[in-house]
């Protein structure tokens, strides 16, 4: 009895198995179930076609048969009116030999939708017999029935087969001209009635092949759980991994020499990669570098050049913000870094540093990287400003709720909004840089270096004198427009500038987004685009006139530098920066 209960729950086991188990309320399927349901799909599928082509084939030769056995009834039939023509001559009773025909079409009949018919070439019925006994008022009307009674009587074929529509269903039948009565003479048979007993013999077969498949499914399944049961080996080795947050070996003592077995050796080879590169994680951070030390299985104190975009960017009036909130600017740094510097690896950017306020990104360090550099820096600098404006907007928000619990806001609580509300400057060039590992064998780090990051640092602090949130180059927007077929922004040529430490001046640039550029705004940038011409040109009292009417911020700078309506001796349209 106890051995009996052991067999039954062991077996209830199996059962179980076979459908898997859940791993946090996820159910793992068996890959042996998939196969077994795959192959009995594909089985039964199989099977069913070719049931169905053999009840196909057996139709055709079922159908002569048919044929054969209605000839013989058509033959009976005109013999049968030849005589009732000749009783007809006699007692001129055309009622009585119309009665005797549909009886004796009657009599021939097995199937409930038999029909037995006489027809004038002209479509008129002389008699009818359906097997029900009794004629039939459903006349048939087939119009190409007749047609071709009338094209096979001018081929002097007086019998043959065809088919033809009767109360709206197809039949097959036979046929032959009798010349006593000047009529066809018609025996048919519905089809549909004639294949349903085929649909039957269909219908078991098919049940007998589910049956059969799900046996064979059913023991497949226990054969494939034994050939395959070092799955489940290597599937609870991983499992216990996970749980355990730690790469291990996989036991393959016992398996056979297989697939699975060398499925379970590589994951073993890849555990041991993965362990080494843990050791790795801990002195790199970027994604490029993870996955270029995970290539190389090494890491080097190396470098090259590269053609990369640099994405700088510092918070404005820092000073203000440390000194008010003191150690709490920690936190404020924290909450707007968690946020911008997501968007800037959804970019497929990587952070190159992190000082205080200031935030250094590259953009086209991945080897495998899509050539979209500048556009992706450009999304970037635009999903930090939507950052930043998010928490002014939450900021704002809390000020009104504390106003309107209070009634007031204290000086100290003023100037600590004041603080939190976050203004980020983005300044964005490229071009060719040293990207690399700098450092020593126990401690390394990824940095840029180049004349061009620089740059971006410079072009950052610009935003402050002209009053916009984000200013590149002329390398951002040529590179840019050459890697999109559609612009989604409108680069407004600002200035041109010889920053500190620099000999030469350098075209600096708005990317102003086409949704934002509406008609008024569209009229503020004509008027500023000719009064930067003549700005240039050196007529500054003609400059002065249109940047008076432009209603962009940056137009302020230069309402104050032509103010007195006059350029400078030796004007050369380049400005000169005297601070960072």
């Amino acid at each position: 009895m106890v051995y009996t209960i052991i067999r039954w729950g062991t077996l209830v086991g199996k059962f179980k198995n076979i459908f898997g188990s859940k791993i946090d309320n996820t159910r793992i399927i068996p890959i042996t179930l998939k196969i077994t349901l795959a192959f009995t799909l594909f089985l039964i599928t199989s099977n069913l076609i070719t049931n169905y082509i053999n009840i196909t084939f057996n139709r055709v030769e079922l159908v002569n048969l048919m044929k054969e056995l209605m000839v013989k009834d058509l033959k009976e039939l005109y013999n049968y009116a030849n005589i009732q023509k000749e009783i007809f001559t006699f007692n001129n009773d055309t009622d009585a030999a119309i009665d005797n025909m549909m009886k004796k079409g009657i009599s021939q009949f097995k199937n409930k939708k038999s029909i037995a018919a006489g027809y004038y070439i002209s479509g008129k019925k002389f008699f009818q017999s359906t097997a029900t006994g009794i004629e039939s008022n459903q006349l048939i009307t087939d119009t190409e029935l007749f047609k071709t009674l009338l094209d096979k009587q001018k081929e002097n074929a007086t019998e043959g087969g065809l088919t033809f529509q009767f109360d709206n269903k197809k039949y097959i039948g036979v046929y032959k001209y009798n010349p006593a009565w000047d009529m066809y003479i018609i025996r048919g048979e519905q089809l549909t009635e004639f294949y349903s007993k085929t649909w039957v013999i269909f219908r078991n077969i098919s049940i007998i092949i589910f049956v059969l498949s799900l046996i064979c499914a059913v023991t497949g399944i226990f054969i494939l759980q034994y050939i395959l049961r070092f799955v489940e080996v290597i599937t609870q080795a991983i499992i216990a991994m996970i749980d355990t947050q730690k790469m291990d070996l996989i036991d393959l003592k016992g398996a056979t020499n297989d697939d699975i077995t060398f499925l379970g050796t590589a994951f073993n080879s890849l555990s041991s990669s993965i362990n080494n590169l843990l050791s790795i994680f801990l002195k790199f951070v970027n994604k490029d570098i993870a996955l270029k030390a995970y290539k190389d299985k090494v890491i080097k104190l190396e470098g090259t050049q590269k053609e990369l975009t640099i994405l700088f960017s510092d918070i404005k009036s820092f000073t203000f913000m440390t000194e008010t909130l003191g150690i709490d600017i920690i936190k404020l740094l924290n909450l707007h870094y968690e946020r911008a510097i997501h968007k800037i690896l959804n970019n497929n950017g990587v952070i190159g540093s992190i000082i205080g306020d200031a935030l250094l990104a590259v953009f086209g360090a991945f080897d495998e990287n899509k050539p979209e550099k500048s556009s992706d820096a450009l999304k970037a600098a635009y999903q930090i400003q939507m950052v930043a404006e998010s928490l002014r907007q939450k900021i704002s928000e809390k000020e009104k709720e504390l106003l309107k619990e209070r009634g007031y806001i204290t000086a100290i609580e003023k100037r600590i909004f004041q603080a939190v509300m976050l203004e980020v400057g983005v300044g964005i060039d490229g071009g060719s840089v040293f990207y690399g590992n700098i450092g020593s064998s126990e401690r390394m780090t990824n940095t840029v270096i180049g004349d061009n990051v620089n740059s971006a640092s410079r072009l950052e602090g610009l935003t402050r004198i002209y009053k916009i949130s984000v200013i590149c180059s002329e390398y951002i927007m040529n590179d840019y427009l050459k890697e999109v077929d559609e612009t989604e922004y409108y680069f407004l040529h600002i200035d041109i500038v010889q920053v500190k430490g620099k000999t030469e001046g350098k075209k600096v640039y708005w990317p102003i987004k086409i949704t934002e550029v509406d008609s008024s705004m569209r009229n503020a940038i004509d008027f500023f685009t000719k009064g930067l011409q003549l700005y240039f040109e050196g007529d500054w009292e003609a400059a002065y006139s249109f940047f008076k009417q432009s209603a962009l911020p940056v137009s302020n700078v230069f309402i104050e530098r032509t103010a007195n309506n006059k350029s400078p001796d030796g004007w050369n349209g380049i400005w000169t920066m005297t601070t960072k």
